[in-house]
């Protein structure tokens, strides 16, 4: 893959309540060279993202506590983080759900189970240093 190259050394974050989505993403992340955090639902994501300021964030929707509809909103709210780019997770891949993730300033959708390919290609559109 041309793009993985660019990745190395992109902080990318993964939130997903779902063990299996975490390691699965990490590790592609990680082949790909990707500094990667990963968070187990918002509350535990907001803590880290003020720590460690990802530059790509993936929020997976259907979360306990904080879902990701919030969880993105609250990112998106501050001023230091609005402009990190959150790519929706979710295993719908319906046309409210896309129009949502839009409203609360999503910038990307991706749908689970999602690919090596398409998480990487998801990094290298925003990533800073892929562009």
């Amino acid at each position: 893959m041309a793009e993985a190259a660019n990745l190395r050394g992109v902080k990318v974050m993964v939130i997903d309540d779902s063990n299996t989505i975490r390691r699965s993403a990490e590790i592609f992340l990680v082949q790909a060279g990707c500094q990667v955090l990963l968070a187990e639902d918002g509350f535990d994501a907001l803590a880290k993202i003020a720590d460690h300021q990802p530059e790509v964030i993936f929020c997976d929707i259907m979360m306990p506590r904080l879902d990701g509809y919030q969880t993105c909103a609250l990112i998106k709210k501050n001023q230091r983080f609005r402009g990190t780019p959150v790519i929706m997770l979710s295993s719908k891949d319906g046309l409210f759900d896309r129009a949502r993730g839009r409203m609360v300033g999503s910038d990307q959708y991706l749908t689970k189970p999602f690919t090596k390919d398409s998480l990487l290609q998801a990094v290298a559109t925003f990533a800073p240093q892929a562009v």
